[in-house]
C-alpha cells in the first residue's frame, strides 16, 4: 500500500468517526444534508483575482471583460459571479514544538479571519504537528471556530504535507446542490517550517491541489533569529509553489504580530473575487493538463487563476 492510499484509509476512517457510517457530507448551514451534485458536463471552474497596477482589488467587471484562455484557444464562459459568493474553507494551523512561543498571537489572528465567516460559508479548522486532527468540522457558526482555534496546543514535528492532503480531501465533500448553492474552495495554512514527519510526499501533494477547484493561501513565520537553513529554503519553494499553481498567494513574516494583518489581506482577496465558469472547447478525455490564462480587457488590469487543470478521464 503507498503512503498516499494509507492517508486516505486514515481520511475514510476520520470521515466515519465524524459523520457516522453513511452520513454522507457534512451538513449544510440551517441543518439541511447537502446533497451531491451531479452532472454530464464537465464544467472547469475558476476563482479569479483581477488587481490594477497598484495592486489594488478590482470587482466591477463584468463578464464580457475577461477572456479565459485553455492551451492557447478562447473559451466561452457559461458562469459568471462577481457578488462574493459563498466560500468553503480550511483553516490550517501549525502547531508543531517550534510555535509555542508564536501560538497565542497566532491564535488571536486565525480568530479574526474567522469572525469573517458568513452564514452562507463553511470553514473548518485543522492542526497538525505530527498528527493532523480536523479539530472542528465544517460550520458557519464562529463561535465553534473561535473555540476550536484556541484549543489548539503544540508538541511534535511538522506533517504538513499530511495536513493539506487531508484539507484537500475534506472540502472535496463539499457539493453544490445546483449551481446556486456554489462556493468557492480555498486553503489557509500558516507554518513556520519545513515538513519532518508526513506519510505523503510533495508532488502527492501538488497532484491532488492541482487537480482540485482549491486555492491555496500560504503564511509561512519565520523567526527573525532563524538561520536560513536548507530546510526553510524548501518550506518557502513549498508554500510558493502550492499557492502558484492554483492562483493563491503566499506571504512570509518574521513577527506573529503581523500575523493579523496578513490574515486580513487574503480575506480581502477572497471577498473580491470571481466565480468563473466555463466548458472547454476540447472534447477529449484524456487526462492530460490543460493550460489556462485569464485576461482582463481593461488595460492595465491583471488577472490571477489557477494555472491549469487536468482533464477528465473517460471511465469505463
Amino acid at each position: 500500500m503507498t503512503n498516499a492510499r494509507r492517508l486516505l484509509a486514515a481520511v475514510t476512517t476520520l470521515a466515519l468517526l465524524e459523520w457516522g457510517p453513511g452520513a454522507g457530507p457534512p451538513p449544510r448551514a440551517g441543518g439541511q444534508q447537502q446533497p451531491s451534485f451531479r452532472t454530464g458536463i464537465d464544467v472547469v471552474s475558476l476563482n479569479v483575482t483581477v488587481t490594477d497596477a497598484d495592486g489594488r482589488y478590482v470587482v466591477d467587471l463584468g463578464q464580457s471583460e475577461l477572456d479565459v484562455f485553455e492551451d492557447g484557444i478562447l473559451q466561452q464562459i457559461s458562469y459568471f459571479n462577481r457578488g462574493n459568493p459563498g466560500i468553503a474553507f480550511s483553516l490550517l494551523i501549525d502547531t508543531s514544538a517550534s510555535m509555542e512561543e508564536e501560538l497565542a498571537t497566532a491564535q488571536e489572528a486565525a480568530v479574526g479571519f474567522a469572525r469573517r465567516t458568513r452564514p452562507e460559508d463553511l470553514a473548518e479548522v485543522i492542526d497538525f504537528d505530527t498528527r493532523v486532527t480536523v479539530i472542528q468540522p465544517f460550520t458557519n457558526q464562529v463561535p465553534a471556530l473561535e473555540r476550536a482555534i484556541r484549543s489548539t496546543t503544540v508538541g511534535g514535528s511538522t506533517a504538513l504535507y499530511n495536513a493539506v492532503y487531508i484539507a484537500l480531501k475534506e472540502l472535496q465533500r463539499i457539493r453544490p446542490a445546483d449551481v446556486s448553492d456554489v462556493r468557492r474552495q480555498a486553503i489557509v495554512l500558516l507554518s513556520d517550517g519545513d515538513d519532518t514527519s508526513s506519510l505523503v510526499g510533495f508532488d502527492e501533494v501538488l497532484d491532488l491541489a492541482k487537480r482540485s477547484e482549491t486555492v491555496v493561501y500560504g503564511i509561512g513565520l519565520r523567526s527573525a533569529n532563524e538561520p536560513a537553513g536548507k530546510g526553510f529554503r524548501e518550506a518557502d519553494f513549498v508554500l510558493r509553489e502550492l499557492s502558484q499553481q492554483t492562483g493563491g498567494r503566499v506571504f512570509f513574516s518574521s513577527k506573529a504580530e503581523e500575523l493579523s494583518g496578513v490574515y486580513g489581506k487574503i480575506a480581502e482577496e477572497l471577498s473580491s473575487q470571481y466565480l468563473v465558469g466555463y466548458v472547454s472547447k476540447n472534447a477529449r478525455r484524456d487526462g492530460a493538463w490543460r493550460r489556462v490564462v485569464v485576461q482582463a480587457r481593461r488595460p492595465g488590469l491583471t488577472a490571477r487563476a489557477k494555472i491549469g487543470y487536468f482533464a477528465p478521464v473517460e471511465k469505463r
